[in-house]
């Protein structure tokens, strides 16, 4: 399954990383606090959070992570849609919260992690 695949069936917002769509998603992750994400995420995993300064696209960056859920209607930061686009790293939005968006995902069959 691709980040495009849950685009569309989540009919999510795109935010920024259009360019890369097509990437694999892996797994999925849930965490709002970055070290977690840090320490358990794992590569081609698309993370679910509300948090939405630039930090999140330098996480994403470094575990090389498919992209980011932002729950709750959640909308990134100007910086963060600014990072993320220079980093090509897909930041979408759903109006659903975090256990709903993750229930979607399970349902879709991505798994914790992956």
């Amino acid at each position: 399954m691709t980040v495009f695949d849950i685009v569309n069936s989540f009919r999510l917002k795109i935010r920024a990383g259009e360019k890369r769509l097509n990437e694999q998603v892996t797994g999925g992750y849930a965490s709002d606090l970055l070290s977690d994400v840090i320490a358990h995420s794992r590569k081609g995993n698309v993370w679910i959070t509300i948090q939405t300064h630039p930090n999140i696209v330098a996480v994403a960056m470094m575990k090389e992570l498919s992209g980011i859920i932002l729950a709750g209607g959640r909308e990134p930061d100007a910086d963060t849609i600014q990072k993320a686009e220079e980093e090509e790293i897909p930041i979408l939005v759903s109006p659903l919260f975090t256990f709903e968006v993750v229930g979607k995902l399970y349902q879709m069959g991505i798994s914790g992690m992956g």
